[in-house]
């Protein structure tokens, strides 16, 4: 019997014995998943989780407990088992696993996940949304997604997320996707508008497809920047979702006209309410000509989102992701493939949701390939671009980094409507990682118990 052969033996058994623990009742199942857990990450890749969801079972009464029993009471059991599979099992044991092979044979980096924007069409003009400079007509045609796919899980990667544009005005081509990679995760970033009874009855039965919703606080806010009654269509979706024992969560931009609303326990309290069983946190960005730098939140307003996730984190019962400031639990930056990339509707392949620049696309290029160009090696060389994992973007808080990169690699601009040069972007970004810096010091060394000041945190961002 061959080596493969028996990998993918293991990984059935281990599939299954995932599959059988979670038709019982959690606090069995729990407590047996853990023993499994120990006996199967024989090189203790994951032994920082393993301890910490140890610390979480010894006390059931905690909010995090209570929401990964909530997956057992809210969710529906089919689609529980298949999210189980394909995100712990394929995305995180066996995938991981497969891109460390790949790095070290190519001396690159792999990602765990691809961002993909399946078109430039939106049914909404949110303000700050870069998306909104792209046009209505481009698009990642079926094929093309498709083999990125299967290129991508050849070397380990089986999440994929969609963004766009507006996503779900592709719902049938997602469908598709999820149908053909019944092994893989998707999750979409989506306003939430489209989603109706139809639509999750297909999400129902794929099983591997979950949304998380924009949504900018309460209503006043959210349909300030997406357009009146946008509000309450993502909370009838959200009822839908519900009703249907679907999972989904949230996405949240934060900006400096809604910290105030995004950082409150009402605002907590809707998302649990609702049924979300995660958040994402997003710092607004000033991409594009057109962008609205007086959106960027000021540093006592970023404190403020600081802090506050991180005590709902001990009192709510939701996975809050602070994309901003989480970098102390992934290394810093994980852009340019380290974690993930994204590729949007023109086919571009860019570091990052949020740099719109690149020197490869893949109509030209296959994954490997961009992968191993000057610009993702680039990235590659200088992560973490930071030893103060508060400023981990090379373009928000380090926009020398960035523009350093761009430069050498001869990356182009990827705005389809007014390309914008990295100087100008350089020049909106530093003042802003100017202003940053003292209080993320101050932040990272008074949590770290670091007795200097900027010195060794900003050694690697060119002061």
């Amino acid at each position: 019997m061959s080596e493969k052969t028996v990998k993918e033996n293991l990984q059935t058994f281990a599939v299954k014995k995932i599959l059988h623990y979670l038709d019982e009742d959690p606090d069995k199942s729990l407590p047996k998943l853990l023993e499994w857990a120990d006996k199967f990450d024989k090189d203790n890749r994951f032994l920082r989780h393993r301890d910490v969801f140890r610390k979480i079972l010894s006390n059931p009464d905690n909010n995090w407990y209570r929401l990964i029993k909530s997956l057992w009471t809210d969710i529906d059991p089919q689609v529980r088992k298949v999210f189980f599979e394909n995100f712990i099992v394929n995305t995180s044991l066996t995938g991981t696993g497969r891109q460390e092979k790949w790095k070290k044979a190519h001396n690159c980096n792999i990602p765990w996940a691809i961002l993909m924007d399946l078109t430039s069409a939106c049914n909404l003009h949110c303000t700050g949304c870069w998306a909104a400079e792209y046009g209505q007509k481009l698009n990642l045609e079926y094929e093309l997604l498709d083999d990125v796919i299967r290129q991508g899980k050849g070397m380990g990667t089986y999440m994929y997320i969609f963004s766009g544009g507006e996503p779900l005005v592709r719902k049938a081509d997602i469908i598709r996707l999820c149908e053909a990679h019944p092994d893989c995760e998707f999750l979409a970033f989506t306003n939430g508008t489209l989603i109706d009874e139809a639509f999750a009855d297909e999400m129902l039965r794929v099983k591997n497809f979950v949304p998380a919703i924009s949504i900018e606080g309460f209503e006043e806010a959210t349909d300030s920047r997406r357009g009146r009654g946008t509000y309450q269509s993502v909370i009838r979706a959200m009822q839908i979702l519900k009703q249907k024992k679907l999972p989904f969560g949230a996405s949240c931009c934060y900006t400096s006209a809604n910290v105030e609303s995004l950082s409150s326990e009402e605002y907590m309290d809707l998302l649990v309410e609702s049924g979300a069983k995660f958040a994402w946190f997003f710092h607004y960005m000033p991409i594009g000509n057109e962008a609205v730098p007086e959106l960027m939140p000021t540093p006592e307003q970023r404190e403020t989102m600081y802090r506050k996730i991180r005590d709902y984190r001990e009192t709510k019962p939701i996975f809050t992701i602070d994309f901003q400031h989480d970098g102390e639990y992934v290394g810093g930056c994980i852009a340019g493939a380290r974690s993930y990339l994204h590729i949007n509707a023109n086919g571009d392949i860019e570091p990052c949701a949020f740099i719109h620049y690149a020197d490869s696309n893949i109509r030209e290029h296959t994954l490997l390939e961009a992968y191993k160009r000057p610009l993702f090696m680039a990235y590659k060389e200088g992560q973490p671009f930071n030893e103060n994992m508060l400023r981990p973007c090379p373009m928000l808080e380090n926009p020398e980094a960035l523009r350093d990169m761009v430069i050498r690699s001869g990356a182009h601009s990827t705005d389809m409507q007014s390309p914008e040069d990295i100087n100008d972007l350089y020049g909106k970004c530093k003042p802003y990682a100017d202003r940053w810096m003292p209080k993320a010091d101050e932040l990272w060394n008074t949590s770290h118990g670091c007795a200097g000041c900027s010195g060794c945190a900003s050694k690697k961002s060119g002061k």
